[in-house]
Parts: structure tokens; sequence; C-alpha cells
């Protein structure tokens, strides 16, 4: 177990097995590789923060909460990238954020990760035909 230290949940005792290495980092955050999933009360939202910086965490959720139809298709080097040989050990977020009275969640850059090796990679979609979905709530 860790001590992590952050500026919305405070200090948090972590099992350093949930600790998701995103070898690459996040889009517009390369040096900052290593976050841990956090549960949103007893919702289906989750916070993804990071580990090494206490201020640096969004809001994600899985897309086909949102459309119920989502299907995002892989490359071979993004599955590689994350060491997916098995598509049940896949999962797949989008990052949320707050506009006003709306939710918007970005599907031009889903996260995806290995749940087995822990490893994880933000995907951009170039084709992805919607670039944002906004959320009535």
């Amino acid at each position: 177990m860790i001590q992590l230290s952050t500026s919305r949940f405070g200090v948090l005792e972590v099992d350093e097995d949930k600790i998701i290495n995103f070898p690459s980092g996040l889009v517009g955050l390369p040096e900052i590789k290593r976050y841990i999933l956090i549960d949103h009360k007893d919702t289906p939202v989750k916070w993804l923060q990071a580990v090494d910086d206490p201020d640096i965490a969004f809001i994600v959720v899985s897309p086909t909460l949102i459309v119920a139809d989502y299907d995002l298709s892989l490359d071979k080097s993004v599955k590689q990238h994350i060491q997916l040989e098995n598509n049940d050990d896949l999962a797949v977020l989008v990052t949320m954020r707050v506009n006003d009275e709306d939710v918007i969640a970005n599907f031009q850059g889903p996260i995806v990760i290995n749940s087995r090796s822990k490893k994880g990679v933000q995907v951009i979609l170039d084709n992805a035909g919607k670039t944002y979905h906004e959320v009535v709530v």
C-alpha cells in the first residue's frame, strides 16, 4: 500500500497493484504516467486520479452508458502497446467535463486500459464521426 495525497479526495491508501501505467502519459500530460481509478459514490462515474500530481484528476465513464451501441476498433499497435491479448481485459473510458449545465463526454480521445496488465493509453480517433457527445443532466 502507498499513501497518496490528493487535492480532491485527501489522503488515500492505494494498493500498488491498482495503479494503471500510461507509458506515453495522456494527451497534454505526457510526463504523468501513473493513475488510479476512484469510484464516485454509488454511480457508474469514476475519477482517474494522477498518482504523481495531487491536482490532476478526470471524471471518466464507460462510453456505453451514454451511447449503448458504442463500438471501438483498436489498431493492433494499440493492443500491443497495452499488452492486450484478450478483449475481455479491455476497459474503455471517456473523459467528461461540465460546461455550464451540460456534461460533455470526449469520444474522440477514449482511454483504453488493459485491466490485467494495468497498462493504458489515450487513443485519438481521427474518424470518430463525432468529437463530443453532450449529455443532458
